[in-house]
């Protein structure tokens, strides 16, 4: 929701503030409160409409410290102000509201949690979490301070206790949280896998798999830790069990499943394996891959020919450039020279372009994220498909 939004949604609250005091000053006096009142409020309006946000904020900031009673102005005008990266204000407006002797339980819980979100845009981690969990601790409005909760140990990365609270969440809310709890033990892989700890990364990823039975990224992380111990099977059946999971991940397992089937002196089903996945998968990797075995099975020619077919059926700029290169040997003076022209023209065209793409928040990346790096969302990034991409 944008500032524009937000003001008008400020406009009816406003508008009841203006009428609550007017007819309160009519009873204690006279028509001229009721004027004033009203005089300031349209002020606002004619700031609103015009697009002067700064000057509309400030009238219904002063109508709102005016009516004291009216709980929603001020919640409505620290959320504004938050939204525009003035957090000191917006915690001030929080910290006032919550001060208030009369607000109600419902209230002040409502007030509490806005004012754990100022902090958390103020980077105080520390007070939102205190915050955060003395809601919990109240069963106020526990979902979503568990939320808040679960986002800053991502931050934190600290995997154990965003897994006691994603379970929390789901006792609370009764929405099912595998899929990111198996993000978490896959995140403790991770850590276990750089530490060389073979038997933690494996039990976690077990424990992954037991939450989300179809976790893609459990299974590329036992493929890679069963390379790496040179149990050669079970990581071409880890890395050959992501393309049924979810055929989208295959690009990232394509260079470690190809080079498990090299040591496993296992080529013919590295050729069966890459001729199924290119009639399911549309993208452009697995093609290169055949293409590349190809040439080193079968010669240059059989290469050539196949990139040809392909390139007819599913134009890329990555098969055009593979193309270039196995004809290269086989071309000689001025023909030479315009491959190697055209070659540089195309990887321009890659320069700089985006091969991956949330499909959450639409972020672009060159390389893949388990995460978001700016939505947070997990599992969401995606190859983008195209003349220039996947």
């Amino acid at each position: 929701m944008n500032e524009l939004a937000l003001l008008f949604l400020l406009l009816p609250v406003a508008a009841l503030s203006g009428w609550l005091l007017g007819r309160r000053g009519s009873e204690r006096s006279s028509g001229a409160r009721v004027n004033e009142l009203s005089t300031s409020y349209f002020r606002g309006l004619n700031y609103l409409l015009n697009e002067q946000q700064d000057k509309a904020i400030e009238v219904f900031l002063k109508l709102a410290e005016i009516n004291r009673d009216t709980v929603e102005t001020h919640l409505a005008l620290g959320n504004l102000f938050r939204r525009r990266g003035e957090v000191e204000r917006a915690i001030r407006v929080h910290q006032h509201l919550i001060a208030r002797p009369n607000l109600s339980e419902s209230e002040k819980t409502v007030a509490l949690l806005e004012l754990g979100e100022d902090y958390m845009r103020a980077g105080l981690l520390d007070r939102a979490e205190t915050l955060f969990s003395d809601l919990v601790a109240m069963d106020a409005l526990a979902p979503s301070a568990l939320r808040h909760l679960i986002g800053i140990y991502q931050h934190e990365r600290d995997w154990n206790k965003a897994i006691e609270h994603a379970r929390r969440l789901e006792k609370a809310s009764g929405d099912s949280q595998a899929a990111i709890v198996a993000q978490f033990y896959c995140e403790l892989a991770e850590q276990a896998r750089a530490q060389a700890d073979w038997g933690a990364a494996l039990a976690y990823l077990d424990q992954a798999e037991g939450v989300e039975g179809r976790c893609v990224r459990a299974s590329i992380l036992r493929g890679h830790i069963e390379s790496a111990r040179g149990h050669l099977p079970q990581a071409i059946g880890a890395f050959e069990r992501v393309a049924e999971q979810d055929v989208d991940y295959v690009p990232e397992i394509l260079a470690p499943l190809l080079d498990c089937y090299a040591r496993a002196q296992q080529m013919q089903r590295a050729e069966a394996f890459l001729l199924e996945i290119s009639q399911r998968y549309k993208g452009v990797s697995p093609v290169l891959a055949l293409a590349k075995l190809y040439a080193s099975t079968r010669g240059e020619a059989v290469a050539i020919a196949y990139l040809n077919q392909t390139l007819r059926q599913r134009p890329s700029v990555r098969a055009l450039i593979a193309l270039i290169d196995v004809s290269l040997d086989r071309s000689r003076g001025e023909a030479r020279e315009n491959l190697l022209l055209l070659r540089d023209l195309a990887r321009k065209l890659l320069e700089g372009q985006a091969m991956y793409r949330c499909n959450r928040c639409g972020f672009g990346a060159k390389a893949h994220h388990w995460q978001c790096p700016s939505c947070k969302s997990w599992e969401s990034v995606r190859p983008i498909h195209g003349v220039v991409g996947e």
